[in-house]
């Protein structure tokens, strides 16, 4: 236990001051926290592999791959590319989900007040999506992807999409994207039904001393709130 929380403790100091302090660097630091902590310093080879960290980095926790993720409390859980979580359901894979949930206790400083690490089997992924298919999917992407479309009219298209069935009986959520720089389509999970259906024995509120695997999450760290315009 000492040397886990020593660990704890190097891990947040050999963060530079530059990292610490951007707006979004505290789902970076969870998720390095965690590799250093539990999954031996694993590394990735890269952003884009599928899973953040892999079965062969985590043979005390399920030997199966872990999926991190940092959420402001009370907000969706991100999980990015739409496709590629879709993909779990068809290999029916079986992983590791350890979601942090963080709340703005200052203009300077985040809290971790709540986290939760659940193992989610491949029923129950399928059963977030409900009846949307891969190519329920793949249309909707080709329309966000459609190259004479604006973007107004894309957004007004997949508006009309996702205001409808298969989506509307989906409990996981599609998000477009469309700007000037980005056409892609995302998916997230409602806080409330993260509890709900991964994690239905666990207390939504806040934790005065969240611990993964019974160890405790370093409370406070810099990362400023999100400027909006």
């Amino acid at each position: 236990m000492l040397r886990r929380r020593l660990l704890i403790v190097l891990t947040t100091l050999a963060l530079p001051a530059s990292f610490a302090g951007e707006v979004q660097s505290h789902g970076l630091m969870f998720e390095k926290w965690l590799r250093e902590t539990f999954f031996g310093g694993y590394i990735p080879k890269g952003y884009t592999q599928k899973w953040d960290i892999p079965s062969e980095a985590n043979p005390d926790h399920g030997g199966i791959p872990v999926n991190p993720k940092a959420a402001k409390f009370g907000s969706p859980v991100d999980f990015g590319d739409a496709l590629r979580q879709y993909d779990i359901v068809e290999k029916r894979e079986r992983f590791l989900l350890i979601v942090g949930f963080w709340k703005q206790i200052s203009k300077e400083q985040k809290r971790w007040v709540n986290v939760q690490a659940v193992t989610v089997e491949p029923e129950m992924w399928a059963k977030l999506w409900g009846p949307v298919q891969r190519a329920d999917l793949e249309r909707f992407v080709a329309v966000i992807k459609d190259p004479s479309l604006s973007i107004a009219e894309a957004r007004a298209q997949v508006k009309a999409l996702k205001a409808k069935p298969p989506f509307t009986e989906s409990i996981l959520q599609v998000n477009p994207k469309i700007d000037a720089s980005q056409r892609r389509l995302q998916c997230s999970l409602r806080s409330e039904d993260f509890f709900k259906y991964l994690a239905p024995d666990a207390k939504p509120g806040v934790d005065p001393e969240p611990k993964v695997f019974g160890v405790p999450i370093p409370q406070d760290f810099a990362s400023r709130a999100r400027e909006t315009k």
